[in-house]
């Protein structure tokens, strides 16, 4: 998923502050994804609130069957420890849009579909994971996963 300043294509949405999301399948390495939305001039996607999180979410659940796994800008470098107590436990934001990325988020995104392994060693990546089951009130089901 990639954060993008214009709508490029049908696989996009936008919010009213012209936040935009684009989603590119394809089976591949987070260097990989990270490398492809180079190539189109943007990052990958990152969210620092509830309305981001769910246009994301939305467009990542029109663009591919469930379960699937889409890498955002969500990262963990390797002397940064696992936080359980911290909604992203630990990992943080990639830059996007040649600014700083959020490195606070809400509550409401710390949603783990799997917990990350507890490590302080090796830097680890994190993606947007869908699940096959519908959540609770029939929205898309997700949730963060290395």
């Amino acid at each position: 998923a990639c954060a993008v300043g214009r709508p490029l294509r049908a696989a996009v949405r936008c919010q009213a502050d012209g936040t935009c999301f684009s989603a590119h399948l394809a089976n591949g390495s987070y260097a990989e994804a990270r490398s492809a939305c180079g190539r189109r001039r943007v990052d990958l996607a990152w969210v620092s609130g509830e309305p981001e999180l769910r246009l994301l979410v939305e467009l990542l659940a029109a663009a591919a069957p469930a379960p699937s796994l889409f890498w955002v800008g969500l990262k963990r470098n390797a002397s940064t420890c696992t936080d359980t107590g911290q909604p992203l436990r630990g990992f943080s934001w990639e830059g996007a849009g040649g600014g700083a990325a959020p490195q606070e988020v809400p509550a409401a995104l710390g949603r783990w579909a799997k917990e990350p392994v507890r490590s302080c060693l090796t830097a680890r990546c994190a993606g947007l994971h869908l699940a096959a089951a519908a959540a609770p009130g029939g929205g898309p089901n997700w949730g963060w996963k290395e």
